[in-house]
């Protein structure tokens, strides 16, 4: 192998487009053998992009990459595995119904004569989990096992493939300290081998710890690249957030309504002892990394999945939504993250796409009252100005921003107390944008209670009242509109900084 100060990686103003938006414009990063080096960036910023084009799962549009001093194109993640290329993805990709040998050399089962020499695959597996210090029983089921120890195997897997360059996406989220800590030590020791890592993190701690080097990505684009030894938190976080905003269009009521919804140390799948609340006419952002569970807690608040202690208050009485209808009928509506899945039918006409949430009173012994129906779609249409060529048309055939909007008309018709938005801009252009940002404000002032989900800082800056921070399923911070600055809130987001009690939630 190389030696470890020679360059393994080049990437030379590699540029993709997702729909008209730029993941990735012209952005450079390089690596040599036997470095870390840590790709860190808010939500959006274009990490997973690149290392998706790095492992032949999507193409670039744009741009050079050299391996090992060639220029190379993978067209297939196979192509880039065969070059030694290997991606350990946050969802760990194996297949927990097969044992950990069968994970651990699928596509490459030795056989002859079509049969497989079993014994041979057990000395080879023994021989690869010694390579990262595993002891594990080769023919146990993978779903069998815990989280690190898959993790592990993946690792294996790797460098029995002969892999020069592993992606490490967001290894340590599911890992305890101690799991972690060995995580880092298998790392240094991969590193004295010569294998280069390149290490996607949001946790800036130990990015300092782990790595020779930081690049930094904000918006799609390259912002620099800095030595770990020469870094701090500070500095890495003042990259990632260095823009300038402006909050003037944010207008903070003197005086908020009475508490909508008060939460009282919930407790559930992927958060614990979380309390906050909310006022008619407020909006409280909740903000965080991917992992963080914002989405979980306002899921469960919404009757989407279950608590298992703490308690939910909505307008003054202690209440458990059984479903998320019942949570409608009470007066909450949420628009989820993934509108094309989750919220949209595409090949549905947009008047249906609009009317669906209030279909059930427009409807008398099955039949749908349609002049009812076409007044209220096109009344949301004019409020919120959907472009579009007819309400008749299929929902597939207007742009991101308008279907925002769609999904945005169906609730709103259903004249909600609160109104929960999981990432209500994700996907849409800057137009459409601002025009949400405008309905999200006129609805707060009418007195509408309103959560917002967003991984985008200046979004939640320029839109909340209240900002509620989360890492790793607990809060970390609960700030005011005044108080909140990208520096604080990208701190409490990361773990550098813990300083929320209970007792603080309500203001």
């Amino acid at each position: 192998m190389a030696q470890h100060d020679q360059q393994i990686l080049n990437v030379d103003g590699i540029s993709k487009r997702d729909g008209g938006v730029h993941a990735l414009n012209k952005v450079q990063f390089d690596l040599n053998y036997g470095e870390v080096h840590a790709l860190v960036g808010e939500n959006g910023a274009g990490k997973s992009t690149l290392i998706k084009v790095l492992g032949g799962i999507v193409p670039r549009d744009g741009g050079r990459i050299f391996f090992e001093g060639r220029e190379v194109v993978y067209n297939t993640p196979a192509e880039a595995q065969t070059a030694g290329i290997a991606i350990i993805h946050q969802e760990l990709s194996m297949m927990p119904s097969l044992t950990v040998m069968e994970n651990l050399f699928m596509n490459r089962l030795s056989s002859r004569y079509g049969l497989i020499n079993w014994s041979d695959l057990e000395r080879r597996t023994h021989d690869a989990l010694a390579l990262v210090d595993l002891h594990a029983d080769p023919h146990a089921m993978v779903k069998d096992l815990p989280i690190s120890q898959r993790q592990m195997i993946e690792i294996a897997r790797a460098l029995t493939a002969n892999a020069h360059l592993i992606i490490m996406d967001e290894p340590n989220s599911s890992l305890s300290d101690a799991e972690t800590e060995r995580l880092f030590e298998l790392i240094r020791t991969l590193k004295a081998r010569g294998i280069a890592i390149i290490y996607v993190s949001h946790k800036i701690e130990e990015v300092l710890r782990i790595a020779d080097r930081i690049t930094v990505f904000r918006d799609g684009m390259y912002v620099g690249t800095v030595h770990a030894q020469d870094a701090t938190e500070d500095t890495v976080i003042n990259m990632m957030v260095g823009r300038e905003l402006d909050r003037s269009a944010l207008s903070v009521p003197e005086h908020l309504g009475e508490p909508v919804l008060e939460v009282r140390g919930l407790t559930g799948h992927g958060f614990r002892d979380v309390t906050f609340d909310v006022h008619k006419g407020e909006i409280v952002a909740f903000s965080g990394l991917i992992g963080a569970g914002r989405s979980e807690v306002l899921r469960t608040i919404f009757g989407a999945d279950h608590f298992t202690s703490g308690e939910i208050h909505f307008e003054g009485r202690p209440i458990r939504f059984k479903s998320p209808t019942d949570a409608i009928k009470h007066g909450i509506a949420m628009v989820q993250e993934d509108r094309k899945v989750l919220s949209l039918f595409m090949g549905m006409q947009i008047m249906h796409n609009v009317s669906m949430a209030q279909l059930p009173y427009m409807t008398r012994a099955g039949n749908i009252n349609e002049r009812r129906e076409s007044t209220l779609v096109n009344d949301f249409v004019r409020k919120l100005d959907i472009r579009l060529p007819s309400v008749f048309s299929p929902v597939s055939s207007l742009s991101g921003g308008n279907q925002q909007k769609t999904v945005l008309a169906r609730w709103l018709a259903t004249n909600p107390k609160l109104l929960i938005l999981d990432e209500p801009t994700h996907g849409v252009d800057v137009g459409a944008k601002a025009e949400i940002y405008e309905l999200v404000r006129r609805l707060a002032r009418e007195g509408v209670g309103i959560v917002l989900i967003s991984s985008e800082l200046p979004e939640v800056l320029a839109l909340a009242h209240r900002i509620v921070v989360m890492h790793e399923g607990r809060i970390t911070g609960i700030l005011n509109h005044a108080e909140a600055t990208e520096e604080r809130l990208m701190a409490y987001a990361t773990g550098v900084q813990d300083d929320f009690s209970p007792a603080g939630a309500a203001t």
